[in-house]
């Protein structure tokens, strides 16, 4: 698992081949928002199957294997039960690296309950 924090009114696909580039999955999950065509491209190349829904105004529509796609709950519950560590939710830190290890350290927490 790779994490990052990034400004607000960043657009997360921005940061998406950046963190793919530190980690090797077998299946890229996410929503609509990570169709695009270069992100699709470069998940092939490197062998990661892209599940990700093709956005309805595309002229020629993907498959995706919707079975897998469910299992993407499991990423949104766990940003729930992040979210439910207070320091979290209202970011104190001011500092990017401070919040990143404390996010770090509640999703250990997460993953060992």
């Amino acid at each position: 698992m790779e994490l990052d924090i990034t400004q607000g009114q960043d657009a997360d696909i921005t940061q998406a081949e950046r963190l793919l580039k530190k980690i090797d999955p077998d299946a890229f999950l996410a929503d609509k928002a990570y169709d695009a065509d270069r992100l699709i491209d470069q998940l092939t190349e490197r062998g990661i199957t892209p599940v990700i829904p093709p956005k309805s105004n595309r002229t020629i529509q993907r498959k995706t294997d919707f079975a897998l796609y469910r299992e993407r709950n499991l990423i949104e519950r766990f940003f729930n039960k992040l979210k439910q560590f207070r320091a979290i939710a209202t970011r104190y830190d001011k500092l990017k690296s401070t919040f990143l290890a404390a996010v770090q350290f509640a999703s250990i927490i997460i993953l060992l309950n």
